[in-house]
């Protein structure tokens, strides 16, 4: 296992590093106590303050992936083929992952976590916001202790050392006609008053981890959550993340504005006041009104790329919502590919597709990298409730950085270093990755990899003779 305290004392030198004053070159960063304490440009490799420093070729703030799915991981490939309907689409890939669920036991679901959270890391992610929302054993019984699945959670990122941002989600109705969960959905379900508990139980199971982690609320969604219910979350939440899937599907949308009379931004905005607390996921079906009055709130557009790839979503309109200064960070949802290069690639390719261009979110004195890169770093920051983001002294050490002598970035300067790893590399690029200063990814693999893979692999051979 990792070690996951922080170090009292680190220095890193980096050749060059994305700060808040854009790059720089020859920057010697202090880490203490897990923080960013001190950061200086144009530290010569000779200079006393460099002496036993760790050198590093490119080094990057270090993002959050701010929404995910955990147990998801286990059932990559195991979605691919039609079934007997005419046309496959999330609603029947849903039925493939309710009965998924039936197997999963509390030791399945912390060993799919903890790989990966492991591969989060590996991948450059620092921060890991689970949106968790399987509470309960397969007939809907609620375990012994409540909050025993959010417990496996903070177990697995208490092995893998990854900041932690636990939302345990209110799961309560199988539509927006109130009807009762059906069986897949039954291990989701709370009414209002035990979400309540179960909120309370994972809170703190959180408290027992480093002081970098977190907790906030998730109420489902407007197709999954009372109106009325609504309300309450946001006062668990009390000022911490607070995170909803929006406007997913077009079956969903319809499906609100049938039963509310107003599509779910339209109806979400006129009854919550939503602010920057607020992670809105997927809004891959909003007009363009409603872009740009979300945009206005300040709250983070939660998007993933590939997983809404996967499942047909739809685009997100990112020209225009980042035209309107909206703010967005990326998340790895379904996890049945964890990549921070892809996801950001599979964002700026969609948009390319949709509107035939190039480089469409580019500005003049930005590449497309870069904007994609300040914007996820930002937002993630922000959806995850965690003061980190940048290279600045006071936050939290996430940092992340690239192999300088990979062939592809050989000779990189500036922005160029984002271009390349995203658009014609791959997360083989990151050598090395830290989570609050704790030194967790070393020459592209986790300190606990041989470990975390081994658990793994023995709980994938029991699940696929059971499934």
């Amino acid at each position: 296992m990792p070690t996951v305290a922080h170090l009292s004392d680190h220095r890193l030198l980096a050749a060059q590093a994305l700060t808040p004053d854009g790059w720089q070159e020859d920057v010697l960063v202090t880490l203490r106590d897990g923080r960013i304490a001190e950061l200086r440009a144009g530290v010569g490799a000779e200079d006393p303050a460099a002496r036993g420093a760790e050198r590093l070729g490119i080094l990057l703030p270090a993002p959050a992936n701010l929404h995910s799915h955990a147990f998801q991981r286990a059932m990559a490939g195991m979605s691919e083929r039609r079934g007997a309907e005419a046309l496959d689409t999330f609603w029947t890939w849903r039925q493939i992952m309710y009965r998924f669920l039936d197997i999963l036991s509390p030791d399945d679901i912390e060993a799919i976590a903890a790989f990966v959270q492991m591969e989060m890391l590996e991948a450059g992610y620092a921060t890991n916001v689970e949106f968790h929302y399987v509470h309960h054993q397969p007939d809907g019984t609620p375990y012994a202790a409540l909050g025993e699945l959010s417990e496996r959670i903070v177990a697995a990122a208490s092995q893998t050392g990854v900041g932690l941002t636990l939302l345990p989600v209110l799961y309560s109705q199988g539509g927006c006609d109130g009807r009762a969960l059906g069986p897949g959905q039954i291990r989701f379900g709370n009414d209002i008053d035990r979400f309540v508990d179960l909120h309370a139980a994972a809170s703190r199971a959180v408290a027992r981890l480093t002081g970098d982690c977190t907790i906030g609320a998730a109420p489902h969604s407007l197709r999954a959550v009372r109106r009325e219910d609504i309300a309450p979350c946001i006062e668990l939440a009390a000022g911490r993340p607070l995170h909803m899937h929006l406007a997913e599907q077009v079956k969903e949308v319809e499906e609100v504005q049938v039963a509310y009379g107003l599509r779910p931004v339209e109806w979400l905005l006129a009854h919550h006041e939503v602010t920057p607390d607020w992670c809105l996921i997927h809004c891959t079906q909003m007009t363009g009104d409603e872009t740009r009055r979300l945009a206005a709130t300040g709250a983070v557009a939660g998007l993933c790329p590939i997983t809404e790839s996967s499942l047909g979503d739809g685009i997100f309109n990112g020209v225009d919502y980042l035209a309107a200064d909206g703010r967005l960070g990326i998340g790895s949802d379904s996890n049945i590919r964890i990549s921070l290069s892809e996801e950001l690639r599979t964002l700026e390719y969609s948009q390319r597709l949709r509107d035939r261009c190039r480089a469409t979110v580019a500005t003049p004195d930005r590449s497309t990298g870069r904007v994609l890169y300040d914007a996820v770093l930002a937002g993630g920051a922000q959806a995850a409730g965690r003061a980190s983001g940048a290279l600045a002294p006071g936050l939290w050490a996430d940092l992340l950085a690239l192999d300088a002598s990979a062939l592809d970035l050989e000779g990189c300067k500036g922005d160029a270093c984002l271009d390349t790893w995203i658009f014609a590399g791959d997360d083989r690029m990151v050598s090395d990755v830290w989570s609050a200063g704790r030194h967790l990814v070393k020459q592209g693999r986790h300190v606990d990899a041989d470990g975390i893979r081994a658990r793994y692999r023995a709980t994938m051979k029991g699940l696929r003779q059971r499934f």
